[in-house]
């Protein structure tokens, strides 16, 4: 996989995401790509971690759901089931202060049946970019 099948995203830990879509279609799979290389603590599975985080859906302007926009960083159980398996595979074996871009199919999202009330269709890759602000 090359980085030019994901979306570029401004490598700036803390600042606004922007991203720009490089093909209609997403790349097949579960793929991530540390921007930011964060020098802080790794991230282990049972940790609590607290993030930003920016989701689209793949090919979309607006985001379904951004930690960003409500200036609140979110804090959760990672590699333990607490949030979509996406997360869980990708998050995990990074470093605080890392930022990332993770594209994730719907076997690792939200299923076949999606999330239609936040506008998440059942065959949609999901899209975040993730910043990893402290661990423990």
């Amino acid at each position: 996989m090359t980085d030019a099948q994901m979306p570029k995203v401004n490598a700036q830990f803390g600042a606004a995401p922007t991203i720009e879509f490089p093909q209609e279609q997403a790349p097949e799979g579960l793929r991530c790509v540390e921007l930011v290389s964060g020098d802080g603590p790794l991230v282990r599975a049972g940790d609590t971690v607290t993030v930003n985080y920016h989701g689209v859906v793949w090919g979309k302007d607006t985001p379904f759901d951004s930690s960003f926009d409500r200036h609140q960083p979110a804090s959760f159980g990672i590699g333990v089931g607490q949030v979509i398996q996406g997360w869980d595979r990708t998050v995990v074996g990074h470093n605080v202060g890392s930022r990332l871009v993770v594209s994730i199919p719907p076997e690792y999202g939200y299923g076949s049946r999606g999330i239609p009330q936040a506008g998440i269709g059942g065959g949609d890759t999901l899209v975040f970019v993730i910043d990893i602000i402290s661990t423990r």
